[in-house]
């Protein structure tokens, strides 16, 4: 059973971190550079931001770990397996939903900046 998807607006930091992941699975590092550049700089996770978000991402279920095959295994300089982290199928339904809920408010916002009716 699916839970019924949270209507909450996600944060910032949120969205971007699980926009990071929509489309490949990241490591923390991956998912820290991506969401500068996704966000034009304006968004800059510490790690303790990142790691707290992920785990309550994980918890919440709309991310999950991945593991990665020997042949594109992502060893840290330690030789520790890198986690990596990729959006569940409710996770992104959460951000679709996102996307649609802010969709609407640009084009309200635009509607009315343009002086059309609605």
């Amino acid at each position: 059973m699916i839970p019924e998807i949270e209507c909450t607006p996600l944060t910032e930091a949120t969205y971007f971190i699980m926009l990071s992941l929509s489309h490949e699975p990241r490591h923390g590092y991956a998912i820290m550079k991506y969401v500068e550049t996704l966000s034009e700089d304006r968004v800059i996770l510490s790690t303790g931001t990142l790691y707290g978000a992920l785990k309550r991402l994980l918890k919440q279920g709309w991310i999950k770990r991945v593991e990665e095959g020997p042949e594109t295994q992502n060893l840290e300089e330690s030789g520790r397996n890198r986690k990596s982290y990729t959006l569940t199928t409710f996770g992104r339904r959460i951000l679709e939903t996102e996307i649609s809920r802010l969709q609407v408010l640009v084009d309200a916002a635009h509607l009315r900046t343009t002086g059309a009716q609605a």
